[in-house]
Parts: C-alpha cells; sequence; structure tokens
C-alpha cells in the first residue's frame, strides 16, 4: 500500500471561495485514509490508474483551481446530478460540466436541519454539502443543474435555490412522441440558459464540435467496459468504478485521453495474460442507483469477499455512456433533435414503463460474464426499489441469479451486507 498518496488541502483557496474551512480539513485526511484501504491495497493495478489516483489526490486544490480559472475566463460552470445534463450544450458553450458532491455521509446532519429526515440519502448529501458549505466543487460552480427525476429533488432544489442558482429542467416520465418534443424545449431552453451565461448564441459548429467531444468520451469508455468483461478481467470493479466516477468531474478531451491509454495497457495485459483476479473468480454486475463519489461500500464488500464486479447498469456506469449522438444532423434544429433522441434512450428508473430497463440489465449481465446481479437502491429511493421487483422476476425467468440489496451511505450496515453478499456469492459457486 502507498503511504505516499494524499488527497492535498488549499486552505488559502478554500477560504476564497467561503468555505467553512475548518470543518472541511477533517475531510482530506479520512479520504486518504479509505482510499489507501480500498485502492492502494489492492496488488497488481494497471499502471495507468495513477492518473486517475492523482485526480482523487487534487480533487480538492487543483482541479478546483482548474474551475476558477476557467470562470474568471468568463465560461460557465455547471454543476450537476444527473445524466440528464446535456453536457454537449455546456461543452459547446465552452463552459465547464462538474459533477457536484453527493456521495457521504458526512454531510446528512447538516442536511437534516432543513430537509425531512426520511428521503434519499444521496439528496440530502448534496444538500448538506451546500448549506454547511463543506464541497468546493459547489462552491465554485455559477449555477446548479437540477432535474425532476424523483420528488425528493425536484422539490429540493426550490431550497437549493436560496443557496445556489438552480435550473430545473423537467424530465418526461415517459416516452411517447409527445414526451420527446416536451424534452426537445427543455434542451432549447437549457442552450439559452447558458448562451445567456456566456453573453453569445451557440452555433452550429459550437455545438457540432460539443456532440464529437462527448462522443469520443462515451466510445472511449465503451471501450474500457469491454475490455473489464474479458475473464478473466484485467481490472478491477473498484478502479472501474473509480474511473466512472471520475468521468464526471474531469476535463473531457483530458479524461477521453487518459482512458484511451488504459485500454491499450489492457489490451496488452490480456495478450500477456496478466489478470488483476484468479480464473473462476466469481463475476458480480451491480445494477440500479448511481454511486456518488466517494460512495465505494458495496464494491468494497464485493471484492472484499473476493468476487469481482465486472458491470455497473448505473448512471455511474453504463447508463451514462452506452449510447452516443448520431452525427447525421447538420442545422440546430437536427442537432438538438439527434441529441434528443440519444438521451431519450437512457433507461432512468423515473420512467413508467421502462421495459427497456429490465432488458438492458439482463443483455449486460449476459455482455459482462457476471455469475450473478445485485441490484442497488439507496434507502427512500421508490422507483428503483419498486422496480427491482420486475427485474426480479426477469431474472428469475432468465435463470440469473439475483439479489436486491437497500442501503446509505453510513457504515452502520457494512456487517449485515457483508453476511448477505457472501451469501449471495456461495450461491453463485454452487
Amino acid at each position: 500500500m502507498s503511504d505516499t498518496f494524499q488527497v492535498k488541502v488549499d486552505p488559502e483557496l478554500w477560504t476564497k471561495l467561503d468555505m467553512d474551512v475548518d470543518r472541511f480539513m477533517n475531510v482530506p485526511p479520512m479520504l486518504t485514509y479509505a482510499f489507501q484501504n480500498i485502492f492502494l491495497s489492492q496488488q497488481n493495478r494497471p499502471q495507468g490508474m495513477a492518473y486517475f489516483d492523482d485526480m482523487v489526490s487534487n480533487i480538492f486544490t487543483g482541479r478546483i483551481e482548474e474551475i476558477v480559472d476557467a470562470k474568471s475566463e468568463g465560461r460557465p460552470v455547471v454543476g450537476t446530478f444527473c445524466v440528464y445534463v446535456p453536457e454537449e450544450i455546456i461543452q459547446a458553450g465552452n463552459g465547464v460540466c462538474i459533477g457536484l458532491c453527493g456521495g457521504s455521509q458526512g454531510s446528512i446532519a447538516d442536511a437534516e436541519k432543513i430537509l425531512p429526515r426520511n428521503i434519499c440519502p444521496m439528496v440530502k448529501s448534496a444538500f448538506g454539502f451546500k448549506v454547511g458549505r463543506i464541497c468546493p466543487l459547489f462552491q465554485a460552480v455559477d449555477f446548479v443543474y437540477g432535474e425532476t427525476t424523483c420528488d425528493a429533488k425536484k422539490k429540493t432544489w426550490e431550497l437549493l435555490d436560496q443557496y445556489v442558482p438552480t435550473h430545473v429542467m423537467e424530465i418526461p416520465q415517459m416516452k411517447r412522441e409527445r414526451d420527446k418534443h416536451l424534452w426537445i424545449e427543455e434542451v432549447k431552453d437549457f442552450k439559452r440558459a447558458i448562451e445567456n451565461r456566456v453573453g453569445k448564441e451557440i452555433s452550429e459548429a459550437d455545438l457540432k464540435s460539443g456532440i464529437e467531444t462527448l462522443n469520443r468520451k462515451r466510445e472511449a469508455m465503451q471501450r474500457l467496459n469491454h475490455l473489464r468483461h474479458h475473464d478473466p478481467s484485467p481490472i478491477s470493479g473498484r478502479d472501474m468504478l473509480l474511473i466512472q466516477q471520475i468521468a464526471f468531474y474531469d476535463i473531457p478531451e483530458r479524461f477521453t485521453a487518459k482512458v484511451d491509454e488504459l485500454c491499450e495497457e489492457l489490451e496488452d495485459r490480456i495478450s500477456n495474460s496478466k489478470f488483476v483476479t484468479e480464473p473462476e473468480t466469481t463475476r458480480v454486475m451491480v445494477s440500479g442507483a448511481p454511486m456518488a463519489l466517494p460512495n465505494w461500500k458495496l464494491h468494497n464488500i464485493i471484492e472484499g469477499a473476493g468476487a469481482i464486479v465486472v458491470n455497473e447498469e448505473s448512471c455511474i456506469g453504463t447508463r451514462y455512456y452506452k449510447d452516443t449522438i448520431d452525427t447525421d444532423g447538420a442545422t440546430m434544429e437536427q442537432m438538438i433533435e439527434k441529441l434528443t433522441e440519444r438521451y431519450m434512450k437512457i433507461d432512468c428508473s423515473c420512467f413508467t414503463p421502462n421495459d427497456e430497463r429490465i432488458d438492458q440489465v439482463i443483455k449486460e449481465c449476459r455482455a459482462s460474464g457476471a455469475h450473478g446481479i445485485i441490484d442497488y437502491s439507496l434507502q427512500f429511493c421508490h422507483s428503483y426499489n419498486i422496480e427491482a421487483v420486475k427485474l426480479r422476476e426477469a431474472c428469475a425467468k432468465e435463470g440469473i441469479p439475483f439479489m436486491a440489496i437497500e442501503t446509505d451511505y453510513s457504515p452502520e450496515d457494512v456487517g449485515q451486507l457483508q453476511t448477505r453478499v457472501e451469501a449471495f456469492l456461495e450461491q453463485l459457486q454452487d
């Protein structure tokens, strides 16, 4: 294990961002300790992971400086929580799209001073980071992109707007033609919001460039995910989850280049039979709710028990990159329509009916060579919890072992989850 890795600190920068610096100074040491134990304790990691480790080391300092510099150049900085944000529009406006803090127990007490306790931990965690002034990413954004994928989110955005400007887009809940028209109008509104921020219209060439940049990023992620499906796998599920989380923080062009470099290394590893697990290692696919950084609990439990995670059907996973945008569109109207078609393929559990997601989970399980599926839901996330019923039925029909779990960000249920995961893995080995 490396004892030189540290999540860096910069109190002077954080003071300029109006953070609660004294309180936040406790976060980097805790994240350092967790990262060392969960990631750096792994054996035989690909050398290309050094870049992504460095991203975590600089996530509260160097990356924040880049964002502050972008703001000083007049570029819009948009904070997000959802894969429904049309990143291509932000890229076309020369802006920065950044995933916000929302995967930690540490900020929930701040949120519960205002919000009800019995709502999703991700929503509470995110809100708490802002009201507690303990997330430099949150402090650096120009505005937050909010969406209506669940009731807790859409009502929380009304309160969050009191602390940071929050632009809310209405996400359709069905996939009929009329719903597509609604989403097109929402995308156009979002484009105008970005244009107002930068003070100029986004041109057709700008949007085309934005689409191509994000297409290359998603294609690199597809390539990486395909390589990890090799049996035995050349990269751990923990490392793959980390890369997918960093996808929401890094500069798209730089991230794409580093993922492609890692893919080349993994191709060499496969050619030279250099893997992170032994043959016959139990392979597990995780589906369900997203795991915002630093939520590594389930992957750490699964791989700590000797199995390997080989796929994530999640917003922090294939849902983010499985589809690209058709580049046939030439006019602004055509490009926005093509963009909308890609986003309408996202199988968020907010949709009804959502049989496409059930089919997609089965398809990804087969493609990844997983021996079984663990479906993950956060407490009070009703759409994923209820959708697990249909997913369980589909897996039973397909003969795929299935287990649904519901958890939060606290460590209190780790022992119980370990027991359940180990019992499930024994079932897969029979």
